[in-house]
């Protein structure tokens, strides 16, 4: 005879996984706000530009918006490892032709 499942104990683990895995993005979001600097605008200010964001169906300015955010993230990891580069000097390159993240200083 095969032993009986604990339904209830399997639903509450799965509840608690989504739980933990909400707590872990809206974390994740406040990260990226403030690494981005967005924590300076207000709470509506940045509400506004997400909804535009959200909004907008424009292929290329969603792709040029990605190429944009990848090139931060390039670039913060280029500046933890910068003191690196002096020692070893070398200049690091940048994949595919990019633009450091500095290069792409300016209005949104």
């Amino acid at each position: 005879m095969r032993k009986p499942r604990d339904y209830d104990a399997k639903l509450k683990a799965l509840e608690d996984k989504a739980r933990e895995l909400k707590t872990r993005k809206v974390q994740q979001l406040g990260e990226l706000v403030i690494a981005t600097g967005a924590d300076a605008l207000t709470a509506d200010e940045l509400a506004g530009a997400l909804v535009v964001l959200a909004e907008t169906t424009d292929a290329g300015k969603k792709e040029a918006w990605a190429k944009r955010g990848a090139a931060f993230f390039q670039g913060r990891s280029r500046r933890t490892a910068s003191a690196l580069d002096r020692d070893n000097g070398g200049a690091q390159t940048q994949p595919g032709g990019t633009q450091p993240a500095s290069g792409t200083t300016g209005a949104a």
